[in-house]
Formats: structure tokens, C-alpha cells, sequence
């Protein structure tokens, strides 16, 4: 299990803010990871008018933790299925050699491994932050439902076990 002390170079965060009353929780990230670093595609896209509204003001006002990159190469991973936040996060965390990547879509996920690539998903953070103390596990998820992020409830129950 990840500890405070371990750090990561590179993450997409889209994922996870979405569901807007899990917004004060993403602090986990710097507590787990340290520095973040988001792709400019992704910042775009958390600042798009179709963003809530308190994602579109936190990433106007990213905390000091939170890095915007460029891309540097443009190639394309495989451009039918993935977004340009999840295309240019996938070509970002292979430009920093990052040592892990947060996604969520299962297709994307699909690709990161092909590339060796380790990912993480949000419920694989939240659990990391509960084992670590920094929130509580079963609110986090009644959070995430009552947000209408649909998991197993199979799944979560084995997490919330495994605590």
C-alpha cells in the first residue's frame, strides 16, 4: 500500500473531481503522491463551461501541488478511443517516465498497460487515503453514489473489508 512519504511524477485528475462533493477530498492526492502534474488538455477540460462550477474555480486556482504541462510530443496513442485529456495524460506520464498514472475508463486503462504504464483508479486512491487515515472509506463511496458514480457493491465491500 502507498505511503505519504511515496511520491509520483504524473497524473490525470479529471476523473476524479467530477462527482463535485468529493472536491475537498482531492487534497489525498498531494498526501499520497506529493507533486501532481496534469497534462494542459485535462486543465482544459476542468475548465471547460460544462464543468461544475467548483472545478472550473479550483483549476483557476490550482494549489501549489498541482502542475500544468505541456505535452511534448504530440503522437497520437490511439485516437478512437480515448479523449485528448486521456490521449495527452497517456503521452505525458510516458514523457516524464511518471511513476504512475490515475484513469479510470477501463478502454484507457487498457492502453496505459499496453504501454507499461501503472495506473491507479479513484477507488484505488480513496482506499490508499482511508489505509493512510486521511478520510473516511464508506462516506467517500456513499459520496461517490449519491453522485451517480456506479460501482459494484460487491467491490465495495471488499475494499471496505480489506481496510
Amino acid at each position: 500500500a502507498p505511503t505519504a512519504a511515496r511520491s509520483a511524477q504524473g497524473f490525470r485528475i479529471l476523473g476524479l473531481i467530477a462527482p463535485t462533493d468529493l472536491i475537498d477530498e482531492i487534497r489525498v492526492l498531494h498526501h499520497l503522491y506529493g507533486h501532481v502534474i496534469i497534462p494542459l488538455a485535462v486543465a482544459d477540460e476542468l475548465g471547460a463551461a460544462q464543468a461544475p462550477l467548483v472545478v472550473r474555480n479550483w483549476i483557476l486556482n490550482p494549489p501549489d501541488w498541482l502542475q500544468i504541462q505541456s505535452v511534448e510530443n504530440s503522437e497520437i496513442v490511439n485516437p478512437s478511443k480515448l479523449d485528448p485529456g486521456e490521449q495527452e495524460a497517456i503521452l505525458l506520464a510516458e514523457q516524464i517516465n511518471a511513476d504512475l498514472i490515475i484513469l479510470d475508463d477501463k478502454a484507457t486503462r487498457t492502453i496505459a498497460a499496453q504501454l507499461q504504464l501503472k495506473t491507479i483508479g479513484l477507488l484505488g486512491i480513496l482506499k490508499d487515503a482511508a489505509n493512510e487515515g486521511l478520510l473516511d472509506l464508506e462516506a467517500a463511496f456513499d459520496q461517490l453514489r449519491d453522485a451517480g458514480f456506479w460501482v459494484s457493491p460487491g467491490l465495495l465491500d471488499r475494499l471496505l473489508q480489506d481496510l
